[in-house]
């Protein structure tokens, strides 16, 4: 019936928003709690299974998250867990030990990797819908330490999602873990130039190169992740389940690194509170922008309408800004590294918006635009 659908799946969106959000505080029970009520309701809702797998998984319940995420893969239409290959096939790998030389895919990888996209098949949206629940299978046989069906459940997911970058480092992951080799590296090259962009990449790179003693390599992709998120060191302290892979790659990588006296990149902690001023900079700027905007459009109408809009919009920065101690101990060191004008600029938006506010007129608008521009260019231009 089209007109119970709707309710329905408002309701299911309802208890896995209210999920999301109790996992994020970390109060993983009720999350539990809220997808179970949805999943007695609908027991094949693949997004409730998956998201009930990674909680599970985030609460160190390994058991639990293995038996949600191989229902979440049965009701997304994925196959059963393939026999691992017999020793001395041809598909079998070796172990990281055996090949401290393994290099970055080549034209042999590439054709390799063509065979499999032709054998696999475009990706179909039921693909799409069994890949995160193959992550958290395989995830969770890798903390029960089953090795061979965690491999085996990577390649399936390498089979399955050959031009996804969620996947291929995601499988790599897990095949560094259970089974290792040149494969695992090849996917892990593959999520790089995939999502060049994207932190997780980089981490996952430098992660298989740690277990292949490409010591070289991993602390180059370890710098290059440190550079695209310099927050990514403290991504160990990170709670619920959105970046659950996030933080399960940067606590393996410190400790692999710690266990082989690696001197692994530290975030430069000036660079990140500079990333912090800037960030910030640019809040100020845009909410400026914005405000003087509307005050300017309001103006013909009801002068006196603008000008309280004005003091409202100074307030809304104020409490923006009201806990200085999280952005005055860096707003020098960021000034120094380049950041004088943006900061000046947005501090003027501010001031004119509330000589605007008591005076009127439109030079101060005008400046105030003017400023606010200026500001959000600059501190943009300054990355």
């Amino acid at each position: 019936m089209p007109s119970d659908a709707a309710p329905d799946q408002s309701a299911a969106d309802g208890y896995l928003q209210r999920a999301h959000l109790l996992a994020e505080l970390g109060r993983y029970d009720e999350g539990i709690g809220e997808l179970t009520a949805l999943i007695a309701t609908e027991p094949a809702h693949v997004p409730a299974l998956t998201m009930l797998a990674r909680m599970h998984l985030a609460a160190d319940r390994p058991s639990e998250a293995l038996a949600a995420a191989e229902a979440a893969v049965a009701a997304a239409g994925g196959a059963s867990v393939p026999e691992p290959p017999a020793f001395g096939t041809l598909a079998a790998e070796t172990p990281t030990r055996d090949v401290p030389g393994a290099v970055p895919p080549a034209a042999g990888a590439a054709a390799d990797e063509a065979s499999a996209q032709e054998a696999a098949g475009a990706e179909t949206p039921v693909a799409g819908a069994v890949v995160p629940a193959l992550v958290a299978r395989g995830f969770a046989l890798l903390d029960l330490e089953r090795w061979k069906p965690a491999a085996a459940t990577a390649d399936e997911i390498l089979a399955r999602a050959p031009g996804d970058a969620y996947a291929q480092r995601s499988a790599a992951a897990v095949l560094s873990a259970s089974r290792n080799g040149q494969a695992a590296l090849d996917a892990a090259w593959r999520g790089v130039e995939l999502s060049p962009d994207e932190p997780e990449a980089h981490l996952v790179l430098g992660l298989v190169a740690v277990r292949l003693q490409l010591f070289d390599l991993a602390e180059r992709a370890y710098r290059e992740a440190l550079r695209l998120d310099p927050g990514l060191g403290e991504a160990g302290q990170d709670m619920g389940v959105a970046r659950l892979e996030r933080r399960r790659y940067a606590e393996t990588l410190e400790h692999l690194t710690a266990m082989a006296d690696l001197p692994v990149a530290r975030p430069d902690p000036v660079r990140t509170v500079g990333a912090g001023i800037r960030r910030l900079l640019l809040s100020v700027a845009g909410l400026s922008l914005i405000a003087s905007v509307l005050v300017a459009a309001l103006a013909p109408a009801s002068p006196g309408a603008s000008r309280l809009f004005a003091v409202l919009a100074v307030a809304g920065v104020a409490v923006l800004l009201r806990r200085p101690a999280t952005w005055q101990p860096g707003l020098r060191e960021a000034m120094s590294r380049g950041l004088v004008v943006p900061v000046y600029a947005a501090a003027a938006a501010v001031v004119l918006l509330l000589v605007y506010a008591l005076v009127g007129g439109p030079l101060p608008l005008v400046g105030a635009i003017t400023a606010s521009v200026v500001a959000g260019f600059t501190a943009f231009a300054r990355r």
